[in-house]
Formats: C-alpha cells, structure tokens, sequence
C-alpha cells in the first residue's frame, strides 16, 4: 500500500499471498501512475528487504524520488502506513478476521479503499475531510489564489517592463 502522507490518500494498492517485491513494485506503479510525481518525491517504507530490492529502487531512481527507510527498530518512523493497516482490520475485516473467499477479500479491501478510504471516511488531521476532498479543496484554493490578479506586462519606452495591474491589489484599481 502506498500512502499520500499529505491528504492520507492510498494511491497504490495491490493483494498477492505474499509480500515481495513485485508486490510492493506492482503497487508503486500504480501510485506513479495515478500521481506521476516530479523529482524530489520521498519515498518512506520500512527496511523490508521487499522495498530495498533493485525492482522497487529502480522506478524511484528514474523518477528522481528520494528513498527513506525507517531507523533500525524504531516502528514510529512508519505510524502512518501501521495507522491505516489498524484501520483497514477494524472497519473492514469481518469480526473473524477471515475472509470467505481470496475473491470476497478483493472485493470488499477495493470497495474499503477505493469507495469509502478515499472518498468518505473523514480524518480528524485533515480538518474532517476525506482525502479526495483534501485534495479538492486544495486545488480549488490554488486556482483560486492564482487567478485573483490578472497581470499583464507592456514594454516601456526605455527598454525595461512595466507592470500593470489590471484588478489591483487589496481591493485597489489598477
């Protein structure tokens, strides 16, 4: 499972019977290309063996990502991801903590996730939002500081650039 720390987002996902590196990388290219991220993405897993491999390394070296791993014994360094999976067990898994079916435990973990996670269950630290409403909003409040002041550059007589403002500043004429 990969985890947008900012919006608490799962962005990659993938179940398999065993944790090893094509499952961790199969996940990764799902959060890469759901995201497709720029250089400087920290990459912060545990020291599993799964996540140090050349096939989970690589995709993050081509992106320009910047791994982390969490200090030798130190299981606060992942609270996050061991937040979620806490989670996912009590409001997911049945009371026995046994799925029917390898196919019901698909299921319910993609509607869990896709359906719910992502879109309605609200957290405390993203002032009671979902993450895609997180996110929403903060793209809204991108544009919308981005597009309060028109500006629009005209060439002065003595070669420099002057600046004219066409809905001013507090409230201002231009």
């Amino acid at each position: 499972m990969i985890l947008d720390l900012f919006s608490r987002r799962v962005v990659g996902w993938k179940l398999q019977d065993r944790l090893d590196a094509s499952l961790v990388h199969q996940a990764l290219q799902n959060a890469l290309i759901l995201r497709q991220p720029k250089a400087g993405l920290y990459f912060h897993s545990d020291r599993g063996c799964q996540y140090s491999s050349h096939l989970v390394r690589k995709p993050l070296e081509v992106i320009g990502a910047l791994s982390s791993m969490s200090g030798l014994g130190n299981c606060y360094d992942n609270a996050k991801a061991e937040a979620f999976f806490s989670t996912l067990k009590a409001e997911c898994f049945p009371l026995s903590n046994s799925f029917q079916s390898k196919a019901q435990a698909r299921s319910t973990i993609f509607e869990y996730i896709e359906v719910y996670y992502n879109n309605q269950r609200l957290h405390s630290a993203l002032g009671y939002k979902s993450p895609r409403q997180y996110e929403s909003g903060l793209s809204t409040r991108k544009r919308t500081t981005f597009s309060k002041e028109k500006v629009t550059a005209t060439s002065s007589a003595e070669g420099g650039a002057k600046v004219k403002r066409a809905n001013g500043i507090n409230g201002g004429s231009p």
